[in-house]
């Protein structure tokens, strides 16, 4: 399965749907598709919705741990959203929760961010 990456920029974030499987041959792809829209848009903030996410590896934790250094480097915060049981375990197992906040879906994690849908 590959993975399929949506972005959507509203307001001052990037709303990041992630969609297959997040894993080393996918990894560098949305690495770089972040990475572009955080530097050249105008998002100060990032919410990562990870519903239709059905595997995530060691090299998807990485992308996430990098994006979130980028943006904490830039004032901004990465908060994720809409996280099925097998992704939720293994974020928890690394420790990202210990930095990330999570939330039950993209609205509340909109408002979180204190950006009025």
């Amino acid at each position: 399965m590959s993975l399929q990456v949506e972005l959507e920029h509203y307001r001052n974030v990037l709303i990041v749907r992630l969609r297959g499987e997040l894993d080393h041959h996918t990894a560098e792809t949305v690495k770089q598709k972040m990475e572009d829209a955080i530097i050249r848009g105008t998002s100060d903030h990032v919410i990562l919705s990870l519903k239709d996410l059905a595997f995530m590896d060691s090299s998807g934790l990485g992308v996430i741990l990098g994006r979130y250094k980028l943006l904490k480097s830039r004032g901004g915060k990465m908060v994720v959203c809409d996280v099925n049981a097998s992704v939720y375990r293994l974020l928890e197992l690394s420790g990202l929760f210990k930095i990330l906040t999570i939330h039950d879906n993209e609205r509340l994690a909109l408002s979180s961010l204190e950006v009025v849908s």
